[in-house]
């Protein structure tokens, strides 16, 4: 390494973030989004809360509203836009995904979809021309448990297991106000300890020097599996207007940490981690499929020329076999 020096006067590279902020900004961003979860939990609500946007409208109805005998990986796209800086948002739906009687092998068409967007990303890097590469890959999957407070069932746990190695898993509390505080905790607790037993590994947030951000991440880290709460009914509560739910013991409001974990989940998703998620899709999943990819083709082509070297050895053999048989031909006709 260089010898460090720190500059006296001004040389002008101290502007190199502003301009790959200004270069960033004009080409947009992409993130994908997958929803998964039995009907009735909330996915469709919960993404409408997050983005703020009407994603699934009475046109496009979620996945809840659309009954399915298989399990059907489905997209929808939104070109979302904040002070001037365009998100391009895609949600991944899986209507169909445990409302079977057997739910045998219903992961796959998940894993197999999962994959494909690996695969077009892979062959997207081997063109010649390779300025637009579109990044349709899973950035993050949001698994949604429902709230029965008996911990996870067999189906959550082979799923979480099926994935974690493909994609960022983010576990969360479906519709927590319909538990207590008391009883959040305690099926937070219980979840956790069941994915640790299970070993599942389920999105890892960076260690940094930064100790704001390291309290930040800790926060996170205690609340998680993320209890939330999805609503766009604006409500009104002591003259101000929230988001929420209206029961008859009061008003769930969907934005209050102390109702539910919305607002950790939004901040983290959007506002402090989505540029992490989509890092380690594409430095530890990605690279771990195009590993797998490239070792195969190597593995292949290397049995290929074993078995060619095999033939050519038979065919080498049987011809010296024949020269051997002509040759005993010629002498018994030339004695003869």
């Amino acid at each position: 390494m260089g010898q460090q020096k720190n500059l006296e006067g001004y040389v002008g590279f101290a502007s190199l973030p502003n301009q790959v902020y200004r270069k960033s900004v004009k080409r947009g961003f992409e993130f994908t989004l997958m929803v998964v979860g039995e009907s009735g939990l909330g996915k469709s609500t919960l993404i409408n809360s997050l983005f703020l946007t009407d994603l699934y409208s009475a046109e496009y109805p979620g996945p809840s509203h659309r009954i399915k005998k298989t399990v059907q990986v489905e997209q929808s796209k939104v070109l979302v836009k904040e002070g001037g800086v365009h998100l391009l948002l895609t949600i991944v739906d899986t209507p169909g995904f445990g409302d079977a009687v057997d739910n045998s092998n219903c992961w796959q068409p998940i894993i197999d979809h999962i994959d494909s967007k690996f695969e077009d990303y892979l062959n997207s890097e081997s063109r010649v021309n390779r300025r637009q590469m579109p990044d349709s890959r899973i950035h993050c999957c949001l698994y949604f448990i429902a709230p029965s407070g008996h911990g996870l069932k067999p189906l959550d746990i082979e799923f979480m297991k099926r994935l974690h190695e493909k994609v960022n898993v983010i576990p969360l509390i479906a519709k927590a106000d319909t538990l207590t505080p008391e009883e959040c905790q305690q099926f937070k607790k219980q979840i956790m300890r069941e994915i640790q037993e299970h070993k599942i590994k389920i999105y890892e947030f960076p260690d940094t020097d930064d100790e704001e951000e390291n309290r930040l991440v800790k926060k996170i880290k205690d609340k998680l599996p993320l209890a939330v709460v999805g609503s766009n009914t604006i409500i009104e509560v002591n003259g101000k207007r929230v988001r929420g739910r209206q029961y008859p013991w009061g008003v769930a409001e969907v934005e209050n940490s102390d109702h539910c974990d919305f607002t950790i989940l939004r901040d983290m998703l959007i506002r402090t981690h989505m540029q992490d998620l989509k890092d380690v899709t594409n430095n530890v999943h990605y690279e771990n499929y195009r590993s797998r990819k490239l070792a195969a083709v190597t593995y292949n082509g290397v049995e290929n020329n074993r078995k060619m070297i095999v033939r050519m050895q038979v065919v080498g053999r049987f011809v010296k076999h024949c020269i051997s048989i002509s040759n005993s031909l010629a002498i018994i006709l030339t004695k003869h």
